[in-house]
């Protein structure tokens, strides 16, 4: 938000310059995008539109004067419409005066300074010269604010604590803690509105891989769909024992022409049946719509994934190659390929030729499969060439790389007809430790760190155990592992890819980075592949050690297709919160001009030596693109994406690209201009989005940009959320018809009621309903209850639930026949209103009946937009809900902080 030349000079994003009515809609629009996306189980879109609320968010906190005021809670406005609102200070009314020293105390007037009566007033500084800053206004303030010479002169920033760059910089702490609180009671909403499950799919938290198959489902394909089958229902099975974990399953078939639907699910009995299904049949010419399968699942799995193609036929799509490599390098997510087809295939060689009964007869290119093996060998995975045969074994390798916390030792290829040495580390929390090598060898010796060799192809030794199959070769390590480096001497007379994984939480993300000084000083992330010959700064976080555990990363090792080493990149640790995972940085200077992988090394708490290896290849490039604006998806309406190319090197002519997974786009067809030398220059596309597009939809949007002359390269990938057509930021509302009670001394002997509706305020309608807490019972009418449908005594629908549980075990709702009635207890999923035809206009008829034990209780109602109401119920209330206790997305409610402090981490943003 800071570094994004679309958002970086724009008010509204910072709630600067007194745009504090503009932001607060743009910061209940983003809220809005992330529910509707997380319901859409997009997850990606998600993280991005919560990442912008939360720096808009924060910054409120940081750029007003809201702790001059002395105020100490959160500013429930912002994401609450019907909580009362501080007024602006109009454009004539001056708001600040003059400072002249960069620590600024007491240069707010005193109207902004104060909470006494009626006459406080909201503002936010100006910041440079858009918009210009009236004269008496409070400027941004700090060394980057061009603004602070203008009166009156100084600032109220409270970003940091730097007087540099904060005249407000003493009161950093309190905008900091605010800032705090207010995320978290962001976070506690949104875990109520989408529910502990997608709330935890969303952070990735407990997340074992993904399984993702891409399946040919031509005729020739029975062996392969039945071996996929097979090792899903392996791995759904050992994962049975661990019901805490949730999984992610995609399936993606193809043939020609047809490719799709996507199925995912996180139901393994789903999966399992859906695979069932699938079928070989048909064929036709042999290439088949292989790489828009691979586009499909990239954009439906989680980064990180390991993908699963299984095919005999090469790729009829091959203009698409660019737009997979972009989307499997920017979710650094590994592609395998398991082809039961030889490569040197002639029309004469094998029988199924006739079964795909191909129109063409001519001999096939051993080179048609060269896109795959690129595609694996960027991404980290493994192209094996394999038969019907051996499928079955060789599908092993998905179990392998699929179960949880694993880790990478070593990826490294080789192409020597010589022999070839590689070396991978083990240290003492690394388990289970397995060796894949696709390709063909003639000799292989392992090494230990005691210098034991074992031949692997010859003899069986005390090292480890060799599976042989058809284009794999798979090594298991035996235990107890010694620590230490272990070495792999091998000979082939063709192409060898080594893998080394073992089991160990300990791992690392990482990204690159160049120092920028134009609205805010600090690191912004590099989009795309870095540019080549120019210094960039390596971040590197670690993640998986526990709160007990210690282990220091010195350094960063850049490393060749081949496994030699580029450049090491020594790491020094960030300033960072406390809330914060801790970042290494490394300065990479000169940054390399060939394709390279990170290793990095580091030391436990023993002195033991600990490598990592991330197995993606980086290609450097002198190109850069860059999306410049990322509007909404309107059903029915066109949108406009602007986006830049800056060329770094010599004047050229290029060609660039786009795609989108839904199919928006109005043009896809490549366009050829020319750049000169260090110039830049800007286009942009155009997206139609039918008048059926559901809200929270993402379209997935890949721009890829080529050198016409040379393979050099870059891409950018953005992610467009469809909304609603007219926004819709009111929440639900209660309110109170009747209450009755007969409660007495002896509680558990009477009871009370209270009778309610609910409707939406808003145009979008209602959603869901949940009772949130309280030990009664909540019953749901869909029309205004008759007598005989009343409660009539409070305690007649109490004792007649207990019954029901007693005869009929526990549930969270049921439906009846007439008046779509429906019960609900604390601890159920949200009940899902939405097909129950309701008009916009109409409200949903609630009773709820508890014992007088329990004197209150809360329900939470949601509406399409996202919006939520938290509605209090109780005893007391005198035949009126009470208004000040119903709440909308936010009551500062305490949560264990420790469970969020956590998911700040894993989000790893800047406080403020």
């Amino acid at each position: 938000m800071d570094f994004r030349s679309s958002t970086r000079s724009d008010p509204v994003y910072h709630f600067d310059s007194e745009h504090i009515e503009s932001a607060t809609v743009m910061l209940r629009r983003f809220w809005t995008h992330t529910v509707l996306s997380v319901r859409a189980k997009e997850y990606q879109s998600a993280r991005h539109s919560l990442g912008q609320l939360f720096h808009s968010l924060q910054d409120f906190y940081s750029h007003s004067n809201w702790v001059e005021m002395g105020q100490r809670s959160i500013y429930l406005h912002l994401l609450q419409p019907e909580e009362p609102a501080v007024p602006v200070a109009k454009e004539d009314t001056p708001t600040c005066m003059e400072c002249f020293s960069t620590t600024c105390r007491n240069n707010l007037l005193p109207r902004l300074k104060t909470t006494q009566g009626n006459s406080q007033l909201l503002t936010t500084g100006y910041f440079s010269t858009f918009p210009p800053k009236p004269q008496g206004k409070c400027s941004h303030g700090g060394i980057l604010d061009s603004s602070r010479f203008l009166g009156a002169k100084g600032g109220i920033n409270k970003d940091s604590t730097s007087p540099l760059f904060s005249p407000h910089h003493y009161l950093h702490l309190k905008a900091a803690t605010l800032a705090t609180e207010a995320t978290l009671t962001v976070l506690r909403d949104l875990r109520d509105s989408v529910g502990h499950r997608n709330f935890l799919k969303l952070f990735s938290v407990k997340q074992v891989p993904a399984l993702v198959f891409v399946m040919d489902t031509t005729g020739s394909m029975f062996e392969e769909i039945h071996a996929a089958r097979f090792r899903a229902q392996s791995i759904i099975q050992s994962r049975a024992n661990s019901p805490g974990q949730l999984g992610t399953f995609v399936l993606v078939p193809f043939h020609d022409p047809g490719v799709g639907p996507v199925f995912e699910t996180d139901d393994p009995g789903q999966f399992m049946q859906h695979m069932e299904g699938l079928m070989a049949l048909g064929g036709g010419d042999e290439p088949e719509m292989c790489l828009s399968a691979i586009q499909l699942a990239l954009t439906h799995s989680p980064p990180l994934s390991e993908i699963f193609v299984f095919t005999d036929a090469s790729p009829k799509d091959a203009h698409l190659f660019g737009v997979v490599k972009a989307l499997s390098l920017e979710k650094q997510s590994k592609v395998t390929f398991l082809l039961t087809e030889d490569p040197n295939y002639t029309k004469e060689s094998r029988g199924r030729l006739m079964r795909r009964k191909r129109r063409s007869r001519e001999p096939l290119s051993p080179d048609r499969f060269n896109l795959y093996s690129s595609l694996s060998s960027l991404s980290g995975g493994l192209t094996i060439f394999t038969t019907n045969s051996d499928i079955h074994r060789v599908s092993t390798i998905v179990e392998d790389n699929t179960a949880a916390d694993k880790v990478t030792l070593l990826h490294v290829e080789s192409h020597k007809d010589l022999m070839s040495v590689h070396t991978f580390r083990v240290d003492s929390s690394v388990k289970n430790v397995t060796l894949h090598v696709s390709g063909t060898m003639t000799e292989c010796i392992l090494t230990s760190p005691s210098d034991q060799s074992q031949s692997l192809l010859n003899e069986e030794g005390p090292l480890a155990v060799l599976q042989q199959f058809q284009g794999l070769y798979r090594v298991n390590l035996f235990p107890p592992l010694q620590p230490g480096q272990w070495k792999v001497q091998a000979k082939s007379d063709g192409h060898l890819t080594f893998n080394v994984i073992g089991d160990s939480g300990v791992d690392f993300l990482y990204y690159f980075a160049i120092i920028t000084n134009e609205t805010h000083p600090g690191l912004a992330r590099v989009d795309g592949n870095p540019t080549a010959g120019v210094p960039a700064f390596l971040v590197v976080a670690v993640t998986g050690l526990g709160s007990d555990e210690e282990a220091s990363f010195s350094h960063a090792t850049l490393l060749g297709a081949e496994g030699e080493s580029l450049q090491q990149v020594k790491l020094n640790s960030s300033s960072s919160s406390i809330y914060s995972l801790e970042e290494l940085v490394g300065l990479v200077d000169p940054f390399p001009r060939v394709p390279f992988c990170i290793r990095l090394s580091g030391e436990d708490s023993r002195g033991n030596k600990l490598e990592r290896v991330s197995t993606e290849m980086v290609e450097p490039t002198h190109i850069q693109i860059q999306v410049l604006s990322l509007p909404d998806l309107v059903p029915g309406q066109s949108a406009v994406v602007n986006f830049e190319i800056q060329n770094h090197g010599a004047a050229r002519n290029f060609s660039w690209t786009a795609d989108d997974d839904c199919g928006y786009l109005l043009m896809t067809e490549p366009h050829s201009f020319l750049v000169a030398e260090q110039r830049s220059f800007r286009d942009q596309v155009y997206l139609q989005t039918p008048a059926t597009a559901q809200a929270g939809v993402t379209v997935t949007l890949t721009l890829t940009v080529n050198d016409l002359h040379s393979a050099d390269s870059n891409y950018a990938v953005a992610y467009l959320t469809v909304v609603p057509r007219d926004s819709d930021t009111s929440p639900p509302s209660c309110s109170a018809a009747r209450v009755q009670s007969n409660c007495s001394a002896i509680c558990n002997a009477t009871s009370w009621s209270v009778s309610l509706s609910v409707s939406d305020i808003g145009h979008s309608g209602l959603d869901a309903l949940q009772l949130h807490e309280g030990e009664g019972i909540l019953i749901l009418f869909h029309s205004n209850p008759t007598s005989e449908d009343s409660l009539g005594e409070p305690g007649i629908e109490l004792q007649q639930t207990q019954r029901d549980k007693s005869t009929n075990g526990d549930y969270h709702h049921h439906q009846e026949q007439h008046n779509h009635k429906a019960r609900l207890e604390t601890g159920g999923p949200p009940l899902n209103i939405s097909e129950w035809s309701l008009d916009v206009s109409q409200p949903l008829f609630v009773s709820y009946t508890s014992s007088c034990c329990s004197t209150q209780a809360k329900m939470l109602v949601w509406d399409k937009a996202g919006n939520m109401k938290r509605c209090h119920l109780t005893n007391g209330q005198k035949r009126q809900l009470q208004n000040k206790s119903t709440e909308t997305s936010g009551t500062g409610q305490k949560m264990p902080t420790g469970f969020f402090f956590l998911l700040l981490g894993l989000l790893c943003f800047p406080l403020l």
